[in-house]
């Protein structure tokens, strides 16, 4: 062989092992990333530890996880009123349509038009606010009920979020039983994740039936979303969970809340999450929308709560992946991370999206199906009507 061959042929040999090294190192980056190893780098975590007791079990009934009927509609109006950071009470959608068309609208003006008709007569009210209001019949909600059965046999039940639309919410609470759980004083407290016009407007509803119901709120309520508690008759005790530093609040045994500082599209801020330690089990997490992300929410359990076995039992609720069924590549990464926290059951819905659900089905994820009934659009998710159970 020519030295000139030689020379060639070493430099194609040291290309190939440097291209394979680097091409190895590149493919092995994301095992990497998810693996334990990559733990060793990052501080330890300083766990809190708060005991909150444990419960037997808890049992959700999706009351409804519809908030709105078509994606393309409600963008259109987000766009059309100026984007995602407009206060959401000027959009000029129902309960607070004044008339005035899409973007013009106010809380002050809106409410003026059914205040005299809320708590009681919100069927009235709601055909008024129909007349006046950009896309009524777009309007849905997200609300579900929570049983909780303690150690000893206590049973207890609340409910997290009221819907948007007067006439959906009441429809659907009269499906589920709901008006009547209210009405005889079953239902201890009014748990809202957030401010969100499809978690929070649909409250004059809740109130119908029992407008004494303890209601707990994220201290983060802009002044529209308290006046609105007044407005729509609630007459009992309104508790405040501020964010972050305090910590977990306690309800019950078992069952704690927590307030998440994250700022929210249409002007909204902080988001409520409950927690549940299921005796022998672990814990439950359940959300309304998942703002603060999922990563963080299974994070912020393991450095502020203490939980049966350090096991991560479950999760519920709208994990906010891919609300408008707009899949980016990016979000594969979230489905990844998933994998991590090792959930027995997973219960998503709402702004979780469908086609999310179904990559984590595709995953393996222990991903509870639902019957696709009262407008849920797929199977693929725990749908209206549908319940899901986690017991020790």
């Amino acid at each position: 062989m020519s030295e000139n061959k030689s020379n060639i042929s070493r430099r194609n040999f040291l290309k190939g092992v440097c291209a394979g090294v680097i091409g190895g190192t590149i493919a092995t980056m994301g095992i990497y990333s998810y693996s334990p190893w990559r733990k060793a780098h990052f501080p330890k975590v300083k766990r809190k530890m708060a005991d909150v007791g444990t419960c037997k079990s808890i049992k959700i009934t999706n009351i409804s996880e519809t908030s709105w009927f078509d994606n393309a509609t409600l963008m259109g109006d987000i766009k059309g009123a100026g984007g995602l950071l407009v206060n959401q009470y000027d959009y000029n959608w129902p309960p607070f349509g004044d008339g005035s068309g899409l973007g013009k609208g106010s809380y002050k003006k809106g409410i003026a038009k059914i205040k005299h008709l809320l708590p009681n007569r919100v069927d009235e009210a709601w055909n008024i606010t129909e007349k006046l209001s950009v896309h009524p019949e777009n309007a849905g909600g997200y609300a579900c009920l929570i049983e909780v059965t303690e150690v000893n046999g206590k049973k207890h039940k609340y409910l997290l979020d009221t819907g948007w639309s007067y006439k959906w919410t009441h429809e659907s609470f009269k499906r589920e039983g709901i008006d009547k759980m209210l009405e005889n004083r079953e239902i201890e407290a009014l748990f809202i994740s957030h401010e969100h016009f499809d978690h929070y407007w649909g409250l004059p509803v809740t109130l119908k039936y029992d407008p004494t119901i303890t209601i707990s709120i994220p201290d983060t309520f802009y002044p529209e979303g308290l006046q609105y508690l007044k407005d729509s008759g609630h007459k009992g005790k309104l508790i405040k969970v501020k964010p972050g530093g305090s910590g977990m609040a306690r309800i019950i045994p078992g069952m704690a809340a927590y307030v998440f500082a994250v700022p929210i599209i249409c002007r909204v801020y902080g988001e409520q999450s409950l927690f549940f330690n299921i005796k022998d089990k672990g814990l439950v997490c359940v959300t309304g929308c998942c703002h603060q992300s999922i990563i963080q929410f299974a994070e912020t359990a393991y450095r502020e709560i203490k939980y049966e076995n350090d096991n991560l039992y479950g999760i519920y609720g709208g994990l906010h992946i891919s609300p408008f069924e707009d899949w980016d590549p990016k979000y594969d990464d979230l489905v990844i991370s998933l994998a991590k926290y090792d959930f027995e059951k997973i219960g998503c819905n709402h702004c979780t999206g469908i086609i999310t659900a179904k990559k984590f089905i595709t995953a393996g994820y222990p991903v509870v199906r639902g019957t696709a009934r009262f407008r849920s659009k797929d199977t693929a998710y725990l749908g209206n009507g549908d319940t899901i159970e986690f017991h020790a």
